[in-house]
């Protein structure tokens, strides 16, 4: 595209050469970040204005077009002087953010950043597609916040033709980003990704063997040369003949044990299993009708018809019942390996755990005749089978009469239908959705794995209930100035109590501070009583009543209080004398025998009584002129006075 000598057009280009001539001294990094921002080119900003009023272009439109034909041959010239892998292709990033900086101003179409962008990306590999869509998630954020309306079209059809490039098995984590990109774009009850009419998927077909050719039981002998078969066949001759003499030299002794009759007892498990094993079908059988049920998976509406619901009943029934023989199987092989095997086994385990996902992912099922026994034996596989009849079992569960009716009201009859499942189908429905459920939960990681298959399946349903509804929008509008004072004085009143109680709801009698009573009521506050420490003899009785109370207790519960309470009053007797008779806390025996304490008290009573009686003696002889000096060798004793 080319300006033709249009004077507007010219003198556009030259303000966006000198703004990416500013943008590449503010931004020195080749990369995608960080982005331009429109504080840093006001004063360009004000120039595509002032370019704008001089034009003499009268319509808006003009002025669109103008300076998009500046920025689309600014953006042509780029491209083809520049590759993706240099780092002056830092350039394009710029421009990108001049024309969405352009576009918040409402000086361009705000759609023509998504229109270049979708130009750079057919221009481009599916490799250098990654980088340019980068640029697209980093800046979504900005894209989206303005005038979104009008770009939301360009950005679906952006996305879409990049998703008809991709492939879904090669390109699995760049489809992914993109839908996460439209997702994250799009708001939640935005009608585009959504399927009002209820259509399937009828092109998605699995082919298969209709004739699978048959399996033999037995391995298949490698092919030998002539010679090599010779040698087989004599070592076998030779063995045989081996056999045959030991026999005959056992006389009667092998004639006895032939006679006898061999009784095999077998356990219980080992005969659920054989059971089990002789009534799941062999693979060859089960081949046509497990790859038969993908036509019911991809068309659920086929089941309507009374013959295919019976097909599909049986076939459905018959692949259960195998996989629950292979998984059988597969754990009787796990138990039995040796302890050496095992551990490598778990090696190579933790080693792969951090690609299980991406390797267990496949876009198309292989319906490969050889590949079917290695498929079945697959646990993610049979996963994603089990998830796929347990999304067409509750699409048959919802709709029962008692389903159906309640949402017989719905505007969107297109997803809704006639057909209504009869009581005997909704059992087996209900019975083989609860078979299933216990079969994913089964191993370490099971239980998992089934509440994270039910949650989506159940806010799936609350998906198909919204799309019956005709998708009503999520959004409310916002609360006005004038509704929000309304409420919050309506509140206030509510919460106001108009007439107040006399004594209010959990409060104290404070009547003694009364202005009669002031003093007195003060004067109690200062009783000694409220704030003296008790003495050892205050907790000496209450012991000796809980030590009582624990013998005497007829319950363990009247017990255990008894011993909490003594052990508190018990603590505090201990907290008061620890000062004074430190020195006879060994004596107590753990708290056992307290009477120590007071024992020692009076027998200190009774030394001050003996010391006063000689003191008195000694005063009233006129001979002594000397205090007697009294000494104590027991607590309870007293030795003879000694003067000297």
């Amino acid at each position: 595209m080319s300006s033709a000598g249009l004077p507007s057009v010219d003198a556009y280009s030259g303000a966006i050469d000198r703004w990416l001539d500013k943008a590449e001294n503010i931004k020195q990094q080749a990369d995608i970040e960080p982005a331009l921002n429109a504080a840093d080119f006001l004063d360009e900003i004000q120039e595509i204005g002032k370019i704008r009023q001089k034009s003499g272009v009268s319509t808006q439109q003009a002025h669109y077009a103008a300076i998009e034909t500046a920025l689309r041959d600014k953006f042509y010239e780029l491209l083809a002087s520049t590759s993706i892998e240099l780092p002056s292709f830092s350039a394009i990033w710029n421009l990108l953010d001049i024309v969405v900086i352009i576009s918040d101003n409402e000086y361009c179409e705000p759609t023509l950043v998504i229109w270049l962008v979708e130009e750079l990306l057919d221009s481009q590999t599916i490799q250098d597609c990654r980088k340019v869509f980068g640029y697209l998630e980093s800046r979504r954020e900005r894209i989206i916040m303005k005038h979104f309306k009008s770009k939301s079209l360009a950005i679906l059809r952006a996305c879409n033709e990049l998703l008809r490039r991709l492939s879904r098995a090669e390109d699995t984590v760049f489809c992914g980003r993109v839908f996460i990109f439209l997702f994250q774009s799009f708001p939640l009850g935005d009608r585009s990704s959504v399927n009002l009419r209820g259509e399937y998927h009828v092109d998605n077909i699995t082919t298969y063997d209709e004739t699978p050719v048959t399996v033999p039981d037995r391995p298949e002998h490698m092919d030998l040369d002539a010679d090599g078969a010779k040698q087989l066949d004599a070592a076998e001759q030779n063995q045989i003949t081996a056999s045959d003499m030991d026999l005959t030299q056992s006389g009667d002794a092998g004639q006895a044990v032939k006679d006898t009759k061999i009784v095999k007892f077998e356990t219980n498990a080992a005969h659920e299993m054989k059971d089990e094993k002789t009534t799941a079908l062999d693979t060859d059988k089960l081949y046509p009708i497990f790859w038969s049920l993908q036509q019911y998976f991809s068309t659920p509406t086929t089941i309507f018809d009374p013959s295919n619901l019976k097909a599909f009943k049986g076939g459905l029934e018959a692949t259960l019942g195998k996989f629950k023989t292979v998984q059988k199987d597969s754990d009787a092989r796990g138990s039995s390996k040796p302890p050496e095997e095992g551990r490598h086994g778990i090696k190579r385990k933790r080693g792969s755990t951090s690609d299980e996902m991406a390797s267990s992912f496949n876009p198309k099922y292989l319906t490969s005749r050889d590949l079917f026994e290695l498929e079945i034996s697959d646990l993610a596989f049979r996963r994603h089978v089990l998830v796929q009849a347990l999304i067409l079992i509750d699409f048959l569960l919802s709709l029962t009469p008692k389903a159906k009716s309640k949402v017989e009201n719905m505007k969107n009859k297109s997803v809704l239908y006639d057909y209504t499942l009869e009581e005997e189908d909704a059992k087996w429905a209900t019975q083989m959705r609860s078979e299933i459920a216990n079969y994913l939960q089964q191993g370490s990681e099971g239980k998992f794995y089934y509440r994270m298959v039910d949650t989506v399946l159940l806010r799936d349903k609350n998906w198909v209930r919204w799309k019956a509804e005709n998708c009503p929008p999520y959004q409310r509008p916002s609360v006005t100035a004038s509704d929000f004072v309304e409420a919050r004085n309506g509140a206030q009143k509510a919460t106001t109590n108009k007439r107040l109680r006399a004594t209010p709801l959990g409060s104290l009698d404070l009547n003694f501070l009364s202005d009669g009573e002031t003093a007195d009521g003060l004067n109690k506050f200062k009783d000694p009583a409220r704030y003296a420490i008790p003495t050892a003899e205050f907790f000496r009785g209450p012991i000796a009543d809980d030590e009582f109370e624990v013998q005497t207790a007829k319950s363990e519960e009247e017990k255990r209080l008894a011993l909490n309470a003594r052990a508190s009053k018990l603590w505090r007797l201990l907290r008061i004398v620890h000062s004074s008779k430190f020195n006879l806390f060994d004596r107590i025996d753990d708290g056992n025998n307290i009477e120590a304490l007071f024992e020692d008290a009076g027998a200190e009573k009774e030394g001050r009584h003996v010391d006063d009686e000689t003191a008195d003696q000694d005063h009233s002889g006129a001979k002594s002129p000397e205090r007697p000096v009294v000494t104590v060798s027991e607590p309870a004793t007293v030795d003879e006075t000694a003067v000297k």
